[in-house]
């Protein structure tokens, strides 16, 4: 089997992320309906998110049609080739229904199940986060960057970011946030999954989540990492799969943001 053109793969990605623009941003900032799915929180989609999907999934398999497909909106179609599409239309749907521009359209591509494309586009800002095997970037309205963390700073210099308080649904999980806000200089909340693209841009420190779901986080991981930061479950697993999900600007501070969580280190 010949390597896989990641140059090819990627230009698909974001030409999935131009048109699934365009069937989302005409749901935005409207009075549209607003359904909510059976979940332990109060979990909306619209038809944003769905028709976003659908024509994600019409052009996946028109072009792959031996790729997998795992949505949050239609499910999963089996791969017939060792490539899965990961698809989250509109990341943030609570944001988009309050007419915050911080929502995005995830889009990510696994081979072989690790997570090698990744692209995240806000297309109402009109930005977007892209990374593969070769590196990672942003586009802004007609400029381009390359992405890189930003130099390694102590714990308590760092700005900590996670998407809302109430996500953290236990005692243990609450005491992890706690403990981190009183750590670090500075804590932001509200980003989903922008938090994410603007640390492997050198905005931020660390991100955290609990309770995510594979297409929440699958499609960043490559964008992370190519920046050089990193990113894990809280228990130093694989967070392709989702879960509770950390991602820090360096190593060094990784381990001493664990450290803090798991309570082997004063706050």
């Amino acid at each position: 089997m010949s390597a896989p053109n990641w140059t090819e793969l990627t230009q698909f990605a974001l030409d999935l992320a131009e048109a699934s623009a365009r069937e989302i941003l005409p749901h935005f900032r409207q009075n549209i309906p607003v359904d909510v799915k059976a979940s332990v929180v109060w979990d909306p989609v619209t038809e944003g998110d769905r028709a976003g999907e659908r024509i994600m999934r019409k052009m996946i398999e028109a072009r792959y049609p031996d790729h997998g497909i795992h949505g949050e909106e239609y499910g999963q179609k089996p791969s017939r080739s060792g490539f899965t599409w990961v698809l989250d239309p509109v990341d943030g749907t609570r944001a988009f229904i309050s007419g915050m521009p911080t929502w995005a359209t995830l889009i990510g591509l696994n081979f072989e199940g690790k997570p090698t494309v990744g692209v995240m586009n806000q297309p109402f800002v009109g930005e977007t986060f892209y990374g593969n095997p070769e590196g990672a970037w942003s586009r802004h309205r007609g400029s381009e960057r390359k992405l890189s963390t930003r130099p390694a700073r102590p714990l308590a210099q760092a700005t900590f970011t996670t998407t809302a308080p109430e996500l953290y649904r236990n005692d243990a999980e609450k005491g992890i946030l706690r403990r981190l806000s009183q750590a670090t200089r500075l804590t932001r909340y509200g980003g989903d999954a922008y938090f994410f693209c603007v640390l492997a841009a050198g905005q931020i420190d660390l991100a955290l989540d609990a309770h995510m779901e594979p297409y929440d986080i699958a499609p960043l991981i490559p964008i992370i990492e190519a920046a050089g930061g990193v990113v894990t479950t809280w228990e130093r697993g694989d967070a392709a799969g989702g879960g509770d999900v950390i991602a820090a600007s360096s190593p060094a501070l990784y381990e001493e943001a664990l450290a803090v969580m798991h309570g082997s280190r004063d706050a």
